[in-house]
């Protein structure tokens, strides 16, 4: 009987000193931390539709009627794209104070001056309101002195606005090709 209480208390014995020594079952963990910055910088595009580009396709109108010549003759619709990601403002301008003209394959600056050609904002999808004298009925005449088109535009991805250009240059001008450049400027605010 003595053999069977030492042998119980040894397998006690050993069955304890296997459970001390066995691995535990819980699982370890541990954590990495790290920060990330992103350094945002004012961003803004402005760019024609058609194209995606900052410079618009040559807008052609035609004169072939005496009556083209008196009650002036419109474009097609030209679309243009802001995004930005902050509010901004539109001026439109002419390069110029007079057309240039090309007769001949030589190219001169003309008598013609750019209030010959005016424009209208047909829509406009930028959150913004029309500057003084624009509008979607009438058109304004253009000169080189900036003037704001668009004011208070909302920033966002995809902001545009459709134009319209119309010439009236009546006829005081002889035969050629006039010219000038139409430059539109958003600024943020």
């Amino acid at each position: 009987m003595k053999k069977i209480i030492i042998a119980t208390a040894a397998i006690i014995g050993f069955a304890t000193a296997a459970n001390a020594q066995a691995p535990s079952t819980a699982n370890a963990s541990g954590t990495a931390t790290q920060t990330v910055q992103l350094a945002l910088s004012n961003a803004l595009e402005i760019t024609f539709v058609a194209n995606n580009s900052a410079t618009g396709a040559t807008v052609s109108i035609p004169f072939t009627t005496a009556d083209d010549y008196q009650n002036g003759v419109e474009s097609s619709t030209q679309q243009i794209k802001v995004r930005s990601n902050k509010a901004f403002g539109v001026t439109v301008k002419t390069s110029t104070a007079n057309f240039n003209v090309t007769n001949g394959g030589v190219t001169t600056a003309s008598t013609m001056p750019a209030s010959v050609l005016g424009l209208i904002v047909t829509n406009n999808n930028t959150g913004g309101s029309l500057g003084t004298g624009f509008s979607a009925s009438l058109y304004k005449s253009l000169g080189a002195t900036a003037a704001n088109l668009i004011t208070g535009a909302t920033y966002g991805g995809n902001q545009n606005f459709t134009v319209k250009y119309k010439a009236t240059p009546g006829f005081a001008y002889p035969a050629g090709v006039y010219s000038t450049d139409v430059v539109y400027t958003a600024t943020q605010q």
